[in-house]
């Protein structure tokens, strides 16, 4: 099992060879390339790069299938760095 911030990373790298998706994932986070070493390991970005597959099942997917990452994973990893959901206070 990976760790949160080893899922984060293995999203990023998976990014890398995903123009598209990293291209949207910039523009969605205002960092720009130059910017991703320094941002690595900042648990705001790492956090950022998990919620950007678990808000788009298809990209969520699509990554598990090519890093052969299970899913649960990657909820594991969300919850690591977002925190439990709250739903009372929806």
């Amino acid at each position: 099992m990976k760790s949160a911030d080893e899922t984060a990373v293995a999203i990023l790298g998976w990014l890398a060879g995903e123009p598209e998706l990293l291209s949207r994932f910039l523009a969605l986070t205002g960092t720009d390339a130059a910017s991703l070493r320094k941002a690595v390991g900042d648990p705001g970005f790492m956090g950022g790069l998990v919620a950007f597959l678990m808000e788009h099942e298809p990209t969520l997917m699509a990554f598990c299938t090519a890093t052969e990452t299970a899913p649960e994973e990657v909820v594991r990893a969300h919850q690591a760095f977002s925190g439990p959901a709250n739903f009372e206070d929806i």
